[in-house]
């Protein structure tokens, strides 16, 4: 599951290991792939209740013993999940950082790509927003939130970076990249949140073009 290297189109998990989930006897290494990738398929199902590792073995066709070689547990599996995430995420913002020099442009797109990442993987987004994690061990919520915290750091660099002289008055370019930063993350959580109550219905990309505009 390495992250795609194309800043301009984020990855979905079933792409990182094309017809594994359909093989029937998966070469060495793949069946830890194929585990989470019917795991977050299992997550994209709208209102679907916590996944037990019971019904996850079932939609596999293996025991749960068998998912047991491959992932000491549950909060491992997760995990994985979230390795993916931040590996493609940060990844992504990292290209994005080299290919566009303005702060403010930069900014912009890593919200728009954080996003569309999440639309196109709607499993990921309820492991994003913790919805999947509710029952789940506290030290995987605790990486989401430094997920989000790691992010607006990011944000508040591209706009130091892009900031415009100050004025007299007004917030200082420092002081000023961190408001901004933060309600960039506010809306990109808020985005993803509504994305998974809605059952996927109202999609983050929704007026975004708009909407970062009027922020930045």
């Amino acid at each position: 599951m390495q992250p795609a290297t194309d800043p301009s189109a984020a990855p979905a998990l079933d792409e990182a290991a094309p017809g594994a989930a359909t093989r029937k006897r998966p070469k060495p290494g793949e069946r830890r792939v194929q585990i989470l990738q019917v795991l977050a398929q299992m997550l994209e199902q709208p209102g679907a209740e916590r996944v037990t590792t019971a019904a996850l073995a079932a939609r596999l066709e293996v025991s749960e013993a068998a998912l047991y070689r491959h992932f000491a547990s549950k909060a491992q599996m997760f995990e994985g999940l979230i390795d993916f995430i931040e590996s493609t995420v940060f990844g992504l913002i990292n290209q994005i950082s080299e290919r566009e020099a303005d702060g403010r442009a930069r900014a912009a797109r890593i919200v728009a790509m954080v996003l569309q990442f999440g639309e196109k993987n709607p499993g990921m987004t309820r492991v994003m927003v913790g919805d999947a994690l509710v029952f789940e061990h506290e030290r995987l919520q605790q990486r989401m939130n430094q997920l989000f915290d790691k992010l607006e750091a990011a944000l508040r660099q591209c706009l130091r970076d892009g900031a415009p002289a100050a004025d007299a008055g007004t917030l200082t370019p420092d002081a000023d990249a961190q408001l901004t930063a933060s309600v960039l993350t506010a809306f990109v959580a808020g985005r993803l949140q509504r994305f998974a109550r809605s059952g996927f219905r109202r999609l983050p990309s929704e007026q975004l073009d708009a909407c970062i505009a009027r922020m930045l």
